[in-house]
């Protein structure tokens, strides 16, 4: 993995700190797209649908996922499916072609007792533990075998995917900010945005 040490450094830039679920992200993100024949997304060429919930580490492998892949929530080619898991299906939009990879429970025993994550149980940042503990845990998962971190499908035909819908923007009548067409709401033929209309919905 050392050719890709400086995608992970970057990923850590941009996720905010450094740890040890992030680091899977980006490995499985980068395993996922060398499975598929891809390169990164910078449009919307691949579509990943990861499986994360709410108010947990996966959050963090989210990110990675994120930068690895070049999928984002902000292009629309990112989802969660609230399986509470990490792990991620990416496709290819045009082609429908996908694989799975899932992360393999085997290195949690020594996760759980490293320094970092025995710091992070008692309250401590990510930022605020100490740096050579921080790539104990990151080095742990980003140099261990691939069969000790993830499994990854075959590569499976599906649907294409259509990321490519336009939408078109217009002024909300009443504050005059900016506000997406699907998101607009109407009251006496005149646009406004949902808080403005008084729409709940």
């Amino acid at each position: 993995m050392t050719d890709n040490r400086q995608i992970l450094l970057a990923a850590f830039a941009f996720h905010g700190h450094r740890c040890w679920a992030s680091a899977v992200g980006v490995r499985i993100g980068l395993a996922a797209m060398e499975t598929l024949g891809v390169e990164r997304s910078g449009a919307s060429q691949l579509f990943a649908a990861v499986e994360i919930g709410e108010k947990h580490g996966a959050m963090c492998f989210a990110d990675g996922i994120q930068y690895a892949t070049g999928c984002t929530f902000g292009k629309g080619n990112l989802a969660k499916t609230q399986e509470g898991k990490l792990a991620v299906t990416l496709t290819e939009t045009a082609t429908g072609r996908s694989v799975r990879a899932a992360y393999l429970p085997v290195l949690q025993p020594k996760i759980a007792a490293s320094a970092f994550m025995q710091q992070r149980g008692r309250g401590v940042p990510p930022t605020d533990v100490p740096e050579a503990d921080q790539w104990e845990v990151v080095d742990l998962v980003w140099n261990a075998p691939t069969a000790d971190v993830m499994t990854i499908g075959p590569v499976e035909k599906g649907a294409r995917i259509d990321t490519s819908e336009l939408v078109a923007f217009a002024a909300c009548q009443i504050c005059e900010e900016l506000v997406a067409e699907p998101y607009l709401r109407y009251v006496i033929d005149m646009p406004m945005c949902r808080s403005c209309s008084g729409y709940e919905v």
